[in-house]
């Protein structure tokens, strides 16, 4: 395995990294600065960013983070979500079990959100990843959690979180309704080059790594590549470190990148 031929106390670039040892940029920061608006305020927040760049990384660090003592988090992802799934999910996050019909689901869960909020002092916190898969309907559908009590509180803060066709979305005529209560808005950016070596120094110093492993060019390469993606970049530095070990070679330079890329990757 490479992580014993670099001496590394784990895979520097897996997805089970905590997310305290991760890479925290400015627009990583002012993500989660929004996001903790957003339960703060019982906000409706859309979050959004391209495939990769670690949208549900950051809602990771997001949870971890809220005190659980003044809040509770419906966690929702499904691809093909429908209404009376949403209920019953949702429902069973909290503790209850779902009437049969979808009205009945419905005021169940108002009912339960609001008896969270007001009788246990927590704040629910509704959060719904790959939001760009929503459908027309289920996107109707969340609209009457923004309805509570005729439009003059908001009992829940909803957070969506997709990719970033969610924002065009969004901007069609047929969801105007929806995108007007938007509170909170925020794109992710993929990482700069200087982001993406600090990005890659840091995974592997979270692994113990004790020297250099990629030499400045390389990372430069691979920053090229993946564009600042950071699932790309985690998948490219980790073939790089097994093409290295398999090779008996310490030092990943970029001659070894580009031809990683082209065998791997561009095949």
């Amino acid at each position: 395995m490479y992580e014993a031929f670099f001496h590394l106390s784990r895979a520097p670039f897996s997805r089970d990294i905590p997310v305290e040892e991760l890479l925290h940029t400015d627009s990583w920061g002012e993500l989660q600065g929004r996001l903790a608006h957003v339960a703060k305020t019982r906000a409706f927040g859309v979050f959004t960013g391209d495939a990769g760049t670690g949208k549900t990384t950051a809602i990771r660090r997001f949870a971890k983070e809220l005190d659980i003592n003044r809040h509770k988090i419906l966690y929702l992802t499904d691809s093909a979500l429908t209404p009376r799934n949403f209920y019953w999910e949702a429902l069973h996050q909290l503790g209850c079990k779902p009437k049969f019909y979808r009205g009945d689901a419905k005021r169940q869960l108002q009912k339960a959100l609001s008896d969270l909020t007001e009788s246990e002092k927590k704040t629910p916190v509704m959060i719904v990843d790959e939001a760009h898969m929503l459908s027309r309907e289920m996107l109707e559908e969340i609209r009457f959690l923004l309805n509570l009590r005729m439009d003059s509180y908001s009992g829940t803060a909803l957070i969506l979180i997709g990719q970033s066709e969610l924002r065009e979305t969004l901007k069609l005529q047929v969801n105007e309704a929806i995108s007007q209560r938007i509170d909170i808005r925020f794109h992710l950016q993929p990482m700069d080059k200087g982001q993406t070596t600090q990005y890659i120094k840091r995974h592997l110093e979270s692994a113990k790594a004790s020297g250099e492993i990629f030499t400045t060019a390389a990372m430069n390469i691979i920053h090229e590549y993946c564009t600042g993606i950071p699932r790309k970049v985690n998948k490219v530095a980790t073939a790089c470190l097994m093409a290295a070990s398999g090779s008996g070679q310490l030092l990943v330079d970029d001659h070894l990148v580009r031809v990683v890329i082209a065998s791997e990757f561009d095949a």
